[in-house]
């Protein structure tokens, strides 16, 4: 059975082998790295990832969408933002943070970190 998963080689080595890396494992290295910045809520998801959700299942890579082409990655992220926090500032922090993890973690160079804010979560304090 063959997968239908984008992989991308990040090491070939003659000798020892070579080191291939899916979208989906950038896509879950962002959206850990967003989800870890203050001012997020969570990663946004379309209607089968929030099924997805509800049924107790994790999808780590909701909200990210991935795309690699021979000049580097580019990263689109949609976001719940919690409310009081600057958008501007948040959005740099994210950009900022998801472009240092992917870089170290794989060694591909992040070209764009694009950020659509879908939610801003108000908590209610009604009981």
């Amino acid at each position: 059975m063959t997968e239908n998963r984008m992989t991308h080689m990040i090491h070939e080595d003659g000798g020892i082998g070579q080191v291939q890396i899916a979208d989906e494992v950038i896509a879950i290295i962002a959206g850990l790295a967003a989800t870890e910045t203050e001012g997020v809520d969570s990663m946004a998801g379309n209607i089968t990832n929030e099924l997805v959700a509800k049924l107790g299942m994790k999808n780590l890579s909701k909200g990210v969408k991935i795309q690699v082409n021979d000049d580097g990655v580019y990263v689109d992220l949609a976001l719940v933002l919690k409310y009081g926090y600057l958008i501007p500032e948040v959005s740099k922090n994210v950009q900022d943070k998801v472009k240092t993890a992917v870089e170290n973690m794989t060694g591909l160079n992040v070209i764009e970190v694009n950020i659509r804010v879908a939610n801003v979560l108000v908590e209610s304090n009604i009981d």
